[in-house]
C-alpha cells in the first residue's frame, strides 16, 4: 500500500527534461507524469545556457500543466551561473527548485536565506548523491524541520562516480545507501524519490527497479524518458489489492455492528484506526 506520510503528495513518476529542447518540454503538459524538472545542472552547456533561460520563460513560466509538479534543478550552489539560474528560475514560478550535490545542512540554510522573497509554497528539493551527504543525512533531513526542504531525490549516477561503486542490476552494492536516505527522509517527514534507469529502452530492468523502489518505500522514481513513466505509475501507485484492501477496511469499520471497536479482525488480519486512516486517505486520493 502506498506510504502516506504528514507531507504526502502523490509523486510516482517525475520526468527529467533539458531545458534546452523546446520540442520535448511542448510535450510536457501533456504526458502523464506526476512532475516534470527542467533540468539547467548537467544537461546544459554554458553556451546554451540562454537559450534554455528562454525556453523556460516561453514555455514554462505561464504555461498550464493540468496539476503537475513543475521543478527546476539549478546547477551546484556557488557555480558561476548559478545566480542568473536562480533568478531566472523564479521568475517562472516553480512549485519547486532542486539543488544537487548537496552535501550538508549549510547548503540548505544558504539556499533557503536566498529564497527569502520568494513565495510562501515554493519549496526546496535536494539531491543525495555525495559521499559527504550520506555522512550529513540526518542534518541535512533535519532542515525540514525550519526550511522549505520537501523532498529527497537519489542521485545514483553520481552517487557511483563519487563511490565507485557499481551501477548494476538489482543495486545490491547501493541497498544500503537506499535504506539509510529513506530512513532519513522519513525521519523528518519529507517525500524521498528514487534515483533514475540508465537504459530507457529496457522496460523490464525499469519495472524491476521501480517494484524494488516502492518495496522500499519510496514515494516515486525520477526518470529520463516518456516511455518510462507507465511503468513508475503502475509500481508507485496503489494496486488493485490495495484499493479493495482500503475499500474493505473502510466497509467494516462503517458498518453500525462494529461501533465502538477499535480494533477489527478482516479476513484474518488485525486492523486499527491507524489503518483505517491509511485507507481512507488512499481512496481519497484516487479522486484527487
Amino acid at each position: 500500500m502506498v506510504f502516506f506520510h504528514k507531507n504526502w503528495r502523490q509523486r510516482r513518476s517525475v520526468l527529467y527534461m533539458p531545458s534546452t529542447n523546446r520540442r520535448v518540454l511542448e510535450k510536457a503538459p501533456h504526458l502523464d507524469c506526476d512532475g516534470v524538472v527542467f533540468d539547467l545542472e548537467d544537461s546544459i552547456a554554458d553556451e546554451a545556457r540562454a537559450g534554455a533561460h528562454q525556453n523556460l520563460r516561453e514555455l514554462v513560466k505561464d504555461t498550464d500543466f493540468g496539476g503537475k509538479e513543475r521543478i527546476i534543478r539549478l546547477p551546484q550552489l556557488g557555480s558561476a551561473s548559478f545566480a542568473e539560474d536562480l533568478a531566472v528560475s523564479l521568475s517562472c514560478k516553480p512549485d519547486a527548485l532542486l539543488l544537487p550535490k548537496v552535501g550538508n545542512a549549510s547548503d540548505i540554510e544558504a539556499f533557503q536565506q536566498m529564497l527569502e522573497e520568494a513565495p510562501a509554497d515554493l519549496q526546496i528539493w535536494a539531491m543525495i548523491e555525495t559521499p559527504q551527504a550520506l555522512i550529513n543525512l540526518k542534518e541535512i533531513a533535519a532542515c525540514g524541520n525550519n526550511t522549505r526542504l520537501n523532498c529527497l531525490v537519489i542521485g545514483p549516477n553520481d552517487l557511483a562516480k563519487e563511490t565507485g561503486a557499481k551501477m548494476e542490476p538489482g543495486r545490491e552494492v547501493m541497498l544500503p545507501w537506499l535504506m539509510q536516505i529513506l530512513a532519513a527522509a522519513r525521519a523528518y517527514n519529507l517525500s524521498i524519490l528514487d534515483g533514475v534507469y540508465n537504459n530507457f529502452r529496457d522496460l523490464e530492468g525499469l519495472d524491476a527497479e521501480c517494484q524494488q523502489g516502492a518495496s522500499m518505500g519510496y514515494d516515486g522514481k525520477t526518470l529520463i524518458h516518456p516511455a518510462q513513466i507507465e511503468a513508475a505509475n503502475l509500481r508507485f501507485g496503489p494496486s488493485e489489492t490495495d484499493i479493495k484492501q482500503a475499500e474493505t477496511i473502510i466497509a467494516a469499520f462503517d458498518d453500525p455492528a462494529n461501533a465502538g471497536h477499535a480494533v477489527l479482525q478482516i479476513e484474518g488480519e488485525m486492523f486499527e484506526f491507524l489503518h483505517l486512516g491509511m485507507a481512507r486517505q488512499l481512496i481519497s486520493s484516487l479522486k484527487d
